[in-house]
């Protein structure tokens, strides 16, 4: 008589379904907390409190910016235009704060241009069928040379009081490590249990099963650009709102960190898989690697060849992944 099978515990059930469910998030989370205690050892001024808010507030709009560029990826496009478009609102950001208009105006604007702008790009991408990165080539070459032209190159300067809402305080957080946790928390929850969060994941996943159920993928694909042009808005304002002075250019690989926080975070190149989760955590941890070779005394240039190595390790794990389901 063969023996029963011993019943596995609940704690570990529960401890794989998390392990599972949120491996790469797991993983980057370890890197983040190894980095910190390695360089900080080595270091003890990278710990400083100085540092620690350069490293989270300062990038906070890389990661808010990331949270809709996952949403985009995993639908099965991508947005190279992301940088662009956050140069160009917050310069339309300072323009309105400098030219008198009420700061609560200067804030919105930019986030209600940034979701028509790309609410136009996914319809684009979904009814004129263009790729979306042949679109948003197209939008990054408009932007950025549209920018230059219009304002020289010149800096915005003399912004009113009350207007950096980036260096405002809420119980001694930084206001923008307030957004990312709060948007991240709140898009996850919202991808995981929505019915269009869903929807996003099998449009991603299986583009004729999708349609083949139901889902409107031609409007699906348009509610994601534009809510991704949400996020680019409120990233914009943030960026804007860091210094006292607004530079009108574009930020040199911008659209590069935030594209590849998604896809180092976990987010499938591929489109259906993925979480808003990682991208936060990768892009506080492309953060942490650029402070941590400025303290170890290395070139900063490395950080982009960290940043591809890392690129090429998650898509070939992703395929490995999708190759094992098959």
């Amino acid at each position: 008589m063969s023996a029963a099978a011993a019943p596995v515990p609940a704690r570990s059930s529960a401890l794989r379904r998390l392990v599972s469910g949120y491996g790469q998030e797991l993983i980057i989370l370890a890197a983040i907390v190894a980095l910190m205690i390695v360089v900080g050892l080595y270091n003890p001024r990278f710990m400083s409190q100085s540092n620690l808010t350069s490293i989270f507030a300062g990038n906070a709009y890389i990661a808010v910016a990331a949270i809709g560029m996952s949403m985009v990826i995993i639908s099965g496009n991508i947005d190279v235009a992301v940088g662009s478009l956050i140069g160009v609102l917050a310069v339309l950001s300072g323009t309105l704060a400098v030219g008198g208009y009420p700061i609560w105006v200067a804030w919105a604007a930019p986030v209600v241009v940034g979701i028509l702008v790309n609410a136009g790009v996914g319809a684009l991408v979904a009814y004129a069928r263009i790729p979306s990165i042949v679109v948003t080539l197209g939008m990054l070459s408009i932007l950025k040379g549209g920018l230059i032209s219009v304002t020289a190159g010149a800096w915005i300067t003399g912004l009113p009081e009350g207007y950096a809402i980036a260096q405002a305080r809420l119980f001694g957080v930084p206001a923008p490590v307030w957004f990312m946790v709060v948007l991240t928390i709140a898009a996850a929850w919202w991808m995981r249990n929505s019915g269009f969060g869903r929807t996003i994941y099998a449009i991603g996943g299986n583009p004729e099963a999708a349609r083949a159920s139901g889902i409107r993928i031609e409007r699906s694909i348009v509610a994601v650009f534009a809510i991704h042009g949400f996020f680019v808005g409120i990233a914009a304002v943030l960026f804007a709102t860091q210094l006292q002075v607004i530079q009108s250019t574009v930020p040199p690989n911008l659209e590069l960190t935030v594209i590849t926080a998604s896809v180092v975070g976990g987010v499938s190149i591929l489109g259906g898989t993925g979480t808003v989760i990682g991208s936060t955590l990768a892009a506080i941890l492309f953060a942490a690697i650029g402070s941590s070779l400025i303290f170890l005394n290395v070139s900063a240039y490395w950080l982009r060849a960290v940043q591809g190595l890392l690129i090429l390790a998650t898509v070939l794990a992703d395929m490995a992944r999708r190759h094992r389901i098959r």
